[in-house]
C-alpha cells in the first residue's frame, strides 16, 4: 500500500500537535488540578522519592554549623528585579534536610519550573561551589515582604521539611510551626510524616496585599491537595484550603496540626535548673467550643507521654497561644520567647463531630518540638474517598481572646510548714470586666475535681498589684497516683464570667 509523502507530514503534524496539547495541559495548573493529581497519586502504590542530596552532604558527616555556613544570596532573590511587593529565597538541601522539591512559578494559570542555581548562594568556608550537583533542586523556601517597614524586605513565611510551615506577624520571631497534616501521631507503631514534593507560588502583582501557594502532598498513607492564601500584617492570616485522599487506614489523621515547645513554665515547679523563669513557644491551648464554652488548658512537660481529647461538632477554633508577653517571664534576650506569636486555627463551614487532640511529649531541653495540637475528625472516608477542610490560621502577638475573662497564670506547690500533704493550685484570671471590677463576694469560683483527689479549701481573692482576679484552692489525692482531671471558672450567677480552667494534675 502506498502511503504519500503529504499524508505521512500530516500524521507528524497532528502527532506534534497532541503531544504540544498535552505539555500545553501538563503546564496549566489550578486547585481543581492539583486535586486530581492528588487524587490518581492515592490511587498508585506509593514510591519513596529518590533524594538528589549526596550522602557527604547529609549528618552526620555534615554538620549543622556547616550547613549554616551555605546562604542565599539576598540580591538573588526570586522578582527582586522586578520590584514586586513579595520575594522568594530558597533553602540549601544538606544537614538533616535530605529530601528536595520542586518549586514552580504560576503566572495566570501557566506553571514554570524554578531551576536550582549554585550561583544563588554563597558557600563560606565549606568552598562547595564546584562539588554540588547542578540538578540537586531546593529543600525549602520562604517568602518574604515588607512586615514591620515599607522599605525593608522581611520574612513572612517558611516552608521546609516534610509538610512543616511557619509564619510571622509584625514584630514577632519565629517559634511555633504548623504542618499540612498529621498521621498516627505518638502512635506506637511510629509517625507518618508525609512531604510536600511540590509548589506552586503566584507570581503577584505590582500592588498584591496577599500572595497565593499551592502545594502537593504525598506520603505512604496519604494524598492532597492544598492552597494557601497568605496576608501580612499585625495578624498575618493564611486561608488554607486542603483535599485529602487516604490510601489505606489511618488510626489517627490530625487536620490543622501546630507543633510547638514548652520545656518549663511557672507550673513547673522547680524540676530544671535554667537561669530563666521560664522557657516556652507556647504556654496553652486555646479552644472555643461549636457550643459557645471556651476552655484554656496549660502546657506541661509530663514526665511521660500525655494525651487528652476535646470533643466538639464543628468548633469554632483552638490554637496554641504564648499568653505571657512580659519579658522578665523568660529573661532571654537571645531567644526572645516573649515574642513568639501565637497560632489559631478558624474553621471555614462545617467540620462535623471529632475531637481536639493534645499531645505533650517529654523534652530535656528547649531544642524539641513536644507539643502537637490537631483536630481528629470522627468519621475518616474509605480509601480514594475525599475529605476536605478549610480554614484561616492566624500567626498573631495578640488578638484572639474569649470575650470574657482568660486564665493568664497557673502555678503549683506545697507548703513546707502547713498542710504538707496538700498540693495547692493558684489561678490568676483577667479581663475587662475583671480587671475593673473592685471586691465582690457575689464572684465565686466554681471548681471540678475528678476522681482520684479531693478538694480542701477554696478562695477568691482581687489582686490590687494588677487587677487580675485569683483563685486558689487544695487537693488531698487519694493515694492512687492516678491522674486527675481539673476545672475551674468564675462566676457571678447567673453570668459566666470567664474561659473554663481545664489542667490535669499527676499526684
Amino acid at each position: 500500500m502506498h502511503v504519500s509523502r503529504k499524508f505521512l507530514v500530516f500524521i507528524g503534524l497532528l502527532a506534534f500537535v497532541a503531544q504540544s496539547a498535552v505539555k500545553a495541559a501538563d503546564n496549566l495548573v489550578d486547585y481543581e488540578v492539583l486535586r486530581y493529581r492528588a487524587k490518581v497519586l492515592a490511587a498508585s502504590p506509593y514510591e519513596e522519592p529518590a533524594t538528589r542530596v549526596p550522602a557527604w552532604l547529609l549528618a552526620p558527616k555534615f554538620t549543622y554549623d556547616q550547613h549554616r555556613e551555605i546562604r542565599f544570596k539576598s540580591d538573588r532573590a526570586w522578582w527582586l528585579r522586578e520590584g514586586l511587593p513579595f520575594q522568594l529565597q530558597f533553602f540549601h538541601p544538606g544537614f538533616i534536610y535530605d529530601k528536595t522539591v520542586q518549586l514552580n512559578e504560576l503566572r495566570g494559570d501557566r506553571s514554570y519550573p524554578i531551576p536550582f542555581d549554585r550561583d544563588f548562594f554563597d558557600y563560606g568556608k565549606t568552598k562547595l561551589e564546584g562539588k554540588i550537583p547542578s540538578d540537586m533542586g531546593y529543600s525549602g523556601f520562604k517568602i518574604l515582604c515588607a512586615l514591620n517597614s515599607p522599605d525593608r524586605m522581611d520574612e513572612l513565611a517558611v516552608f521546609q521539611g516534610a509538610s512543616y510551615f511557619r509564619a510571622l506577624c509584625t514584630r514577632a520571631v519565629y517559634g511555633l510551626s504548623a504542618r499540612g497534616i498529621a498521621v498516627d501521631t505518638v502512635d506506637a507503631d511510629g509517625e507518618e510524616f508525609p512531604t510536600f514534593t511540590d509548589f506552586w507560588i503566584r507570581r503577584p502583582s505590582l500592588d498584591a496585599k496577599e500572595i497565593t501557594v499551592y502545594a502537593l502532598l504525598n506520603g505512604p498513607s496519604v494524598a492532597g491537595a492544598y492552597r494557601f492564601d497568605i496576608k501580612p500584617g499585625d495578624d498575618t492570616v493564611m486561608r488554607i484550603k486542603c483535599t485529602l485522599f487516604l490510601r489505606k487506614p489511618v488510626k489517627v489523621l490530625g487536620i490543622a496540626p501546630l507543633t510547638s515547645m514548652y520545656w518549663h513554665g511557672e507550673n513547673s515547679g522547680c524540676r530544671f535548673d535554667d537561669f530563666r523563669p521560664e522557657v516556652h513557644d507556647s504556654d496553652g491551648l486555646m479552644i472555643a467550643h461549636g457550643g459557645g464554652e471556651w476552655l484554656w488548658r496549660p502546657l506541661t512537660n509530663p514526665k511521660s507521654v500525655a494525651t487528652a481529647s476535646f470533643a466538639d461538632q464543628n468548633p469554632k477554633g483552638f490554637g496554641l497561644l504564648q499568653r505571657d508577653r512580659h519579658f522578665s517571664s523568660y529573661e532571654d534576650l537571645e531567644a526572645n520567647y516573649n515574642m513568639r506569636p501565637s497560632a489559631w486555627v478558624e474553621p471555614i463551614g462545617d467540620w462535623g463531630k471529632g475531637c481536639v487532640r493534645l499531645v505533650e511529649i517529654p523534652t530535656p531541653d528547649e531544642t524539641n518540638d513536644n507539643i502537637v495540637a490537631f483536630w481528629q475528625p470522627e468519621v475518616l472516608p474509605a480509601p480514594g474517598e475525599p475529605i476536605e477542610f478549610e480554614y484561616r490560621l492566624h500567626w498573631f502577638l495578640k488578638g484572639i481572646n474569649p470575650p470574657a475573662g482568660y486564665t493568664i497564670a497557673t502555678r503549683k506547690g506545697r507548703s513546707m510548714t502547713h498542710e504538707v500533704n496538700l498540693e495547692r493550685f493558684l489561678v490568676d484570671f483577667d479581663g475587662p470586666y475583671l480587671h475593673n471590677q473592685p471586691d465582690d463576694p457575689a464572684i465565686k469560683a466554681v471548681i471540678s475535681v475528678g476522681p482520684g483527689a479531693t478538694l480542701m479549701n477554696q478562695t477568691v481573692q482581687k489582686n490590687h498589684y494588677n487587677g487580675s482576679w485569683r483563685v486558689a484552692f487544695a487537693l488531698r489525692p487519694d493515694g492512687s497516683g492516678r491522674p486527675v482531671e481539673l476545672r475551674c471558672f468564675l462566676e457571678k450567677p447567673p453570668h459566666v464570667l470567664t474561659e473554663t480552667w481545664s489542667y490535669r494534675w499527676n499526684p
